[in-house]
């Protein structure tokens, strides 16, 4: 079965084009059942290899480029921080009419968070505290990390798309307002989204998604307090991450202009991820 599309430009990856990829490159895996994980994520296609593996391939050209980064970097980091993460067991080349690398994962299990969980709140706002205190020597500066005003433009775009409500420019001005993050670049997953979090027995078991990481404003990797948690645990992620006031305020710039972005241009064809960016923009409005 081909996919749901959301770009224009994707490839048409299904289940039989990994069967023949994975039969052509990694014949040990060959006959393992192939399935599609159902997925709101935008980038990447994933697949099911049996139940131990999983194969991930780039949607698009430009997440075709993240895919080499994201397996040298999550080597690095794997052994440095606090929960699992995706563990790169195969890297795949172009062939069988598909043009990009592409990945074969460890599968790991869990589900996606409520937004009411402290634990993991706690959890997630002392992986980003871990990962925000590594060694950045050689580490890659990101476009993600730049800082909040290079967001400007598009957002106000995605303000005028949606009618241009005067709570949303408000919102937007009292971020930009914030003081710019002034010390060196830290290392950032870059896209912490309810989707790239995994809860497994009670806690935080993985995150997932690193095709993003590198270096930057300490801000990005602040969004999960809105996209992620409600009121309460909002201030428990807060805690653990030790957040200080401009980088919050940042933070929650950050948050709103990604659902504002987000929510006009995948309204139509992904509708959990259009429901989190409505949840993430009221919870910034909201001002806590």
């Amino acid at each position: 079965m081909l996919m749901n599309r959301m770009h224009t430009g994707e490839a048409e990856i299904d289940d039989d084009l990994v069967r023949r990829l994975v039969s052509a490159q990694f014949p040990r895996w060959a006959g393992l059942a192939v399935s599609r994980v159902d997925s709101s994520g935008t980038e990447n296609a994933m697949f099911r290899l049996g139940d131990e593996l999983v194969a991930r391939l780039p949607r698009l050209e430009r997440g075709a480029a993240e895919i080499g980064h994201e397996q040298r970097w999550l080597r690095w980091l794997a052994p440095r921080l606090p929960v699992a993460v995706p563990e790169v067991l195969g890297e795949g080349r172009p062939g069988e009419g598909f043009e990009w690398d592409w990945s074969v994962l460890r599968w790991l299990p869990g589900d996606n968070p409520d937004f009411g969980d402290a634990q993991v709140a706690r959890d997630l706002g002392g992986f980003v505290k871990a990962l925000r205190g590594l060694d950045i020597s050689g580490a890659p500066e990101i476009s993600r990390g730049r800082p909040l005003r290079t967001r400007d433009a598009p957002t106000r775009e995605a303000i005028a798309q949606l009618g241009g409500d005067p709570a949303y420019v408000a919102a937007w001005e009292k971020a930009l307002a914030a003081p710019a993050w002034a010390g060196e670049p830290v290392w950032l997953h870059a896209d912490l989204s309810p989707g790239n979090v995994l809860v497994d027995g009670g806690g935080l078991s993985a995150v997932l998604d690193f095709a993003g990481v590198g270096t930057g404003d300490p801000a990005v990797d602040v969004i999960p307090a809105w996209n992620t948690f409600a009121a309460a645990e909002r201030a428990v992620f807060r805690e653990a991450a030790e957040v200080d006031d401009a980088t919050w305020e940042r933070g929650r710039g950050r948050a709103l202009s990604i659902a504002l972005i987000q929510l006009p241009y995948y309204r139509e064809t992904n509708p959990v991820l259009a429901a989190n960016a409505r949840r993430t923009i009221e919870a910034v409005l909201s001002g806590s």
